[in-house]
């Protein structure tokens, strides 16, 4: 082990593992490539995570664990650099100081690694930078599997709409959508004769034979 490093908890790397799996089959299953949803550079802006860590991981491979404040200023530094202000350029140590109800010596004293943050510390920092709990002090796998999970999300809705798209384009699914079983059995008790409904059972026969739905 290296000074000043640890190995990772295995429940992270577990977590980790099991997103990647999980976003790969989404990603296969929508024909999306896989660079595009594990290029290592926006995962490591996403996580906080350094990219050479992020292949690293993604590969399967151990990477050193920094300490927690090694992994403080390592995080601060790349949110400083990623998350600019609208002009793009960096925030100062007075508007972040501002920003996150602390004094300008507070804010120096933590960027420059003088002083230990506390979780009070990261909270404010982190909805100073508008980023989720944690991304100043999760371990690295912990970091990864977090962004990964923005990832999935993100296919899942995309999975849903196109399943959504198709459905439109099935007449039966598009007659339960607009009607639904409950509406469809309402309207054809209004008829007013059993002849009617039998034409209706007829036509839904009809509609059912020309879908011919695949055994799921």
């Amino acid at each position: 082990m290296s000074v000043g490093f640890e190995d990772p908890g295995e429940a992270a790397s577990a977590v980790l593992s099991a997103v990647v799996a999980r976003v790969v089959a989404l990603a296969d299953r929508l024909g999306v490539p896989h660079a595009e949803v594990f290029g290592t550079a926006g995962l490591s802006v996403a996580s906080g995570v350094p990219e050479p860590v992020v292949k690293a991981l993604l590969s399967g491979r151990p990477a050193g664990e920094p300490d927690v404040q090694a992994r403080f200023l390592q995080r601060l530094d790349l949110l400083r650099r990623t998350r600019l202000k609208p002009n793009g350029r960096r925030y100062t140590q007075q508007e972040i100081a501002d920003g996150a109800g602390m004094s300008r010596q507070q804010a120096g004293a933590l960027i420059n690694g003088d002083r230990r943050p506390t979780m009070e510390h990261c909270d404010a920092l982190q909805r100073f930078f508008r980023v989720h709990a944690g991304f100043l002090t999760a371990e690295d796998p912990e970091a990864l599997a977090g962004a990964l999970q923005r990832t999935e999300q993100e296919l899942l809705q995309k999975l849903a709409e196109r399943e959504a798209a198709a459905a439109l384009d099935d007449p039966l699914e598009r007659l339960l959508q607009d009607h639904g079983v409950r509406g469809i059995a309402w309207r054809a008790a209004q008829l007013p004769t059993d002849q009617h409904r039998d034409k209706v059972a007829e036509w839904l026969d009809m509609l059912l034979e020309s879908v011919k739905r695949p055994e799921s």
